[in-house]
Protein backbone atom coordinates (compact mmCIF):
# COMPACT_ATOMS: atom_id res chain seq x y z
CA UNK A 1 0.00 0.00 0.00
CA UNK A 2 2.96 2.12 1.11
CA UNK A 3 4.18 2.07 -2.59
CA UNK A 4 1.60 2.89 -4.51
CA UNK A 5 0.71 6.00 -2.62
CA UNK A 6 4.33 6.76 -3.02
CA UNK A 7 4.17 6.24 -6.43
CA UNK A 8 0.65 7.93 -7.03
CA UNK A 9 2.24 11.32 -4.97
CA UNK A 10 5.11 10.72 -6.94
CA UNK A 11 2.75 11.00 -10.28
CA UNK A 12 0.81 13.96 -9.22
CA UNK A 13 4.31 15.83 -8.36
CA UNK A 14 5.91 14.92 -12.02
CA UNK A 15 2.72 16.86 -12.94
CA UNK A 16 2.58 19.72 -11.38
CA UNK A 17 6.72 20.01 -12.06
CA UNK A 18 5.26 19.44 -15.48
CA UNK A 19 2.92 22.36 -15.08
CA UNK A 20 5.36 25.31 -14.31
CA UNK A 21 6.78 25.43 -17.98
CA UNK A 22 4.01 28.28 -17.65
CA UNK A 23 5.67 29.49 -14.77
CA UNK A 24 8.65 29.76 -16.53
CA UNK A 25 7.22 31.46 -19.44
CA UNK A 26 5.57 34.31 -17.69
CA UNK A 27 8.62 34.96 -15.70
CA UNK A 28 10.12 35.97 -19.25
CA UNK A 29 7.03 38.10 -19.88
CA UNK A 30 5.48 36.06 -22.22
CA UNK A 31 2.29 34.71 -19.79
CA UNK A 32 -0.31 36.68 -17.51
CA UNK A 33 0.51 38.46 -14.87
CA UNK A 34 -1.84 35.72 -12.62
CA UNK A 35 0.75 32.86 -13.91
CA UNK A 36 3.21 33.98 -11.12
CA UNK A 37 1.08 32.53 -8.49
CA UNK A 38 1.09 29.11 -9.78
CA UNK A 39 4.77 28.69 -8.40
CA UNK A 40 3.27 28.93 -5.32
CA UNK A 41 -0.03 26.67 -5.56
CA UNK A 42 2.57 23.54 -6.77
CA UNK A 43 5.29 24.06 -3.69
CA UNK A 44 2.45 23.95 -1.23
CA UNK A 45 0.59 21.05 -2.73
CA UNK A 46 4.34 19.67 -3.16
CA UNK A 47 5.29 20.42 1.19
CA UNK A 48 2.11 18.46 1.87
CA UNK A 49 2.38 15.65 -0.50
CA UNK A 50 5.71 14.95 1.18
CA UNK A 51 3.84 15.15 4.64
CA UNK A 52 1.12 12.33 3.44
CA UNK A 53 4.55 10.14 2.45
CA UNK A 54 6.16 10.63 6.01
CA UNK A 55 2.28 10.21 7.52
CA UNK A 56 2.02 6.85 5.37
CA UNK A 57 5.27 5.44 7.45
CA UNK A 58 3.47 6.35 10.85
CA UNK A 59 0.81 3.79 10.05
CA UNK A 60 -1.57 6.19 12.31
CA UNK A 61 -5.53 6.43 10.19
CA UNK A 62 -6.41 9.76 11.86
CA UNK A 63 -2.86 11.66 11.03
CA UNK A 64 -3.03 10.14 7.58
CA UNK A 65 -6.54 10.86 6.55
CA UNK A 66 -5.53 14.53 8.05
CA UNK A 67 -2.51 14.38 5.93
CA UNK A 68 -4.68 13.59 2.50
CA UNK A 69 -6.89 15.77 3.28
CA UNK A 70 -4.80 18.67 3.21
CA UNK A 71 -2.98 17.37 0.17
CA UNK A 72 -6.59 17.21 -1.43
CA UNK A 73 -6.81 20.57 -0.69
CA UNK A 74 -4.23 21.83 -2.27
CA UNK A 75 -4.41 19.66 -5.11
CA UNK A 76 -7.91 21.25 -5.82
CA UNK A 77 -6.39 24.70 -6.50
CA UNK A 78 -3.67 23.60 -8.28
CA UNK A 79 -6.25 21.72 -10.47
CA UNK A 80 -8.52 24.96 -10.50
CA UNK A 81 -5.73 27.18 -11.25
CA UNK A 82 -4.66 24.88 -14.40
CA UNK A 83 -8.15 24.89 -15.67
CA UNK A 84 -8.80 28.52 -15.07
CA UNK A 85 -6.03 29.80 -16.57
CA UNK A 86 -5.19 27.30 -19.31
CA UNK A 87 -5.29 29.33 -21.89
CA UNK A 88 -3.33 32.49 -20.31
CA UNK A 89 -0.62 30.58 -18.62
CA UNK A 90 0.26 27.97 -22.10
CA UNK A 91 -1.30 25.14 -19.59
CA UNK A 92 -0.72 21.82 -22.36
CA UNK A 93 -4.05 19.79 -22.28
CA UNK A 94 -2.49 17.03 -21.57
CA UNK A 95 -1.24 18.39 -18.10
CA UNK A 96 -4.73 19.56 -16.67
CA UNK A 97 -6.22 16.14 -17.72
CA UNK A 98 -3.74 14.36 -16.36
CA UNK A 99 -3.79 16.23 -13.12
CA UNK A 100 -7.56 16.05 -12.85
CA UNK A 101 -7.37 12.38 -13.15
CA UNK A 102 -4.94 12.25 -10.27
CA UNK A 103 -7.06 14.51 -8.53
CA UNK A 104 -9.70 11.77 -8.79
CA UNK A 105 -7.72 9.28 -7.86
CA UNK A 106 -6.23 11.16 -4.70
CA UNK A 107 -10.47 11.92 -3.53
CA UNK A 108 -11.06 7.91 -3.87
CA UNK A 109 -7.79 7.23 -1.93
CA UNK A 110 -9.08 10.10 0.95
CA UNK A 111 -12.03 8.13 1.15
CA UNK A 112 -10.81 5.34 1.79
CA UNK A 113 -8.46 6.42 4.21
CA UNK A 114 -10.52 8.71 5.96
CA UNK A 115 -13.61 6.23 6.20
CA UNK A 116 -14.67 4.87 9.26
CA UNK A 117 -12.50 1.76 10.39
CA UNK A 118 -14.57 -1.61 10.68
CA UNK A 119 -16.30 -2.68 13.86
CA UNK A 120 -15.37 -5.50 15.44
CA UNK A 121 -17.94 -8.30 15.66
CA UNK A 122 -19.86 -8.51 18.53
CA UNK A 123 -19.86 -12.02 20.04
CA UNK A 124 -22.79 -14.12 19.99
CA UNK A 125 -24.24 -16.43 22.59
CA UNK A 126 -22.85 -19.23 20.33
CA UNK A 127 -19.31 -17.80 20.67
CA UNK A 128 -19.95 -17.68 24.32
CA UNK A 129 -20.60 -21.29 24.33
CA UNK A 130 -18.67 -22.72 21.57
CA UNK A 131 -21.21 -24.19 19.95
CA UNK A 132 -21.92 -23.77 15.81
CA UNK A 133 -23.87 -20.98 14.82
CA UNK A 134 -26.23 -22.93 12.28
CA UNK A 135 -27.56 -26.14 12.76
CA UNK A 136 -26.41 -28.60 9.36
CA UNK A 137 -26.60 -32.48 9.06
CA UNK A 138 -22.81 -32.56 10.67
CA UNK A 139 -24.06 -31.08 13.91
CA UNK A 140 -27.52 -32.10 14.44
CA UNK A 141 -28.25 -36.07 15.52
CA UNK A 142 -30.61 -38.41 13.49
CA UNK A 143 -33.75 -40.25 14.97
CA UNK A 144 -36.71 -39.14 17.31
CA UNK A 145 -35.72 -35.94 19.06
CA UNK A 146 -36.39 -31.75 18.01
CA UNK A 147 -35.87 -31.56 13.97
CA UNK A 148 -37.91 -34.89 13.37
CA UNK A 149 -40.80 -34.62 10.90
CA UNK A 150 -42.91 -37.14 9.43
CA UNK A 151 -40.64 -37.45 6.55
CA UNK A 152 -37.05 -37.65 8.53
CA UNK A 153 -34.99 -34.89 9.46
CA UNK A 154 -34.95 -32.03 7.06
CA UNK A 155 -31.25 -30.90 7.90
CA UNK A 156 -29.76 -34.69 7.53
CA UNK A 157 -30.93 -34.22 3.79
Amino acid sequence: MHRSIATALAAGIAILAAATAPHRASAQGIGAPQCNDFLKLKDDAEKKAHVVQAASKSHDRKEMCTAVTRFAAAETLVVKFLTDNQTWCGVPAEAVTASKANHEKTMKFRDTVCAEAPKPKIPTLSDAIGTPTLDTAKNTKTGPGTFDTLTGNPLAK
